[in-house]
């Protein structure tokens, strides 16, 4: 059985102007194993759907309440891969945050975070995965202006 996971790619705009200059997108860095960065996401607990299993590990993870994002409509990526030789597949979701200086609070899991222009989020997400998924959001947001 794969394990499963949610989360939701969350991005700030700088400036009211769409450009895809404004664009940021906060990751977090784990306080365990190689302290790797990510967007905020967790398993799915029992009872749970997927898209509730994304707004309450960003909740836990972030200190990010749903009323706090808005959810952007026609973006979902799934992403397969190996964690200690079982499979895992991860679900995200794109999310842009309603008041870009809203706080971040991180739980125990996390020892930092950064929001991150697009070629930084990519230099810290050290998965080629991760990297290419968050080219295709930009890419994604910058079609929609």
């Amino acid at each position: 059985m794969a394990v499963r996971a949610c989360g939701l790619i969350i991005y700030r705009r700088l400036q009211p102007a769409p450009s895809s200059n404004s664009i940021e997108y906060l990751l977090l860095q784990t306080s365990y194993g190689t302290h790797h960065w990510t967007p905020p996401k967790g398993h799915v607990d029992p009872g749970e759907d997927d898209l509730q299993t994304a707004f309450r590990e960003t909740q836990e993870e972030a200190g990010l309440q749903a009323s706090q994002l808005t959810l952007i409509e026609g973006y979902r990526k799934e992403l397969h891969y190996p964690v200690r030789g079982k499979p895992k597949t991860v679900v995200y979701w794109l999310a842009e945050m309603k008041d870009c200086n809203t706080e971040i609070k991180l739980s125990e899991e996390h020892q930092a975070f950064q929001w991150l222009k697009l070629e930084d989020a990519c230099k810290f997400a050290e998965y080629e995965d991760m990297q290419a998924t968050l080219k295709e959001v930009h890419q994604f947001l910058c079609s929609r202006e």
